[in-house]
């Protein structure tokens, strides 16, 4: 699967142009759902040049390289400052509605092949199976979240 992930706000706390602090186990998911999960990462984030550079060394300091960059395949010349939607199967972005989930539970998400609203459905029984709904785990998550651990 080719999944697309922004980068301020998603990886890194949101401090555009400087790089915010790294958002809890955001690289740790990356690099699994590549390495151990096959799944193709692309960097799509409204940086360009030198900002988007700072963002590829930042992700590569960390072991987590991206196959593209703001393109679909490594090599497709684009002119700077086009600004145009890449293909991917997946798009994990803080601005999606409802805002960005817990890494946890996008790397559940991804792994249980629920990358539909629709599929959530089959990800929502098995948490319930664990006592606790599905917003209520999101409510704790994004807590955890907001207290950095």
């Amino acid at each position: 699967m080719i999944i697309a992930v922004d980068f301020d706000g998603t990886i890194v706390e949101h401090e555009y142009p400087r790089i915010g602090k790294p958002i809890p186990f955001a690289i740790e998911v990356l690099k699994k759902l590549q390495e151990e999960e096959g799944h193709t990462l692309i960097l799509w984030t409204m940086r360009e040049g030198k900002l988007l550079q700072d963002a590829i060394n930042f992700c590569e300091s960390r072991g987590l390289k991206f196959y593209a960059h703001n393109k679909n395949y490594p090599d497709e010349i684009i002119e700077e400052g086009t600004i145009r939607k890449i293909s991917a199967d997946i798009y994990i972005d803080d601005r999606n509605i409802g805002g960005l989930f817990d890494w946890g539970i996008i790397y559940r998400i991804i792994k249980s092949g629920a990358n539909r609203i629709e599929n959530l459905d089959m990800l929502e029984n098995r948490m319930q199976k664990e006592n606790k709904n599905w917003f209520i785990r999101m409510g704790e998550a994004l807590e955890k979240a907001k207290r950095g651990y």
